[in-house]
């Protein structure tokens, strides 16, 4: 059985480390870079477009089916349509590091 831990990486977590990386850019330039991005994949998974960055994960839309649910204050049954949400899969060299 795997010990692995999973931990958690943060926006900040990769704008500080870029800062380490590169000295030289400015905190306000990784943030627009970092932005620039996120939305890039945002759009084009909301698309249903597969983002694959090689060595780190693929991104993805992923269906989530109608379903029924139950207030538990009121006891009232209401139903939610089919929805979406971000999928992401790591890279296999991203899960051994």
């Amino acid at each position: 059985m795997n010990n692995l831990r999973k931990e958690t990486l943060t926006r900040s977590d990769i704008e500080s480390s870029l800062r380490k990386e590169f000295p030289e850019l400015r905190k306000s330039q990784i943030s627009s870079v970092i932005e620039t991005i996120i939305e890039s994949i945002s759009e084009s998974t909301a698309l249903d477009e597969k983002v694959e960055i090689r060595g780190f994960g693929t991104f993805s839309k992923k269906l989530i089916r109608p379903r029924k649910f139950v207030n538990p204050k009121t006891k009232k049954v209401s139903y939610l349509g089919e929805t979406s949400t971000l999928h992401f899969k790591p890279s296999k060299l991203l899960i051994l590091k």
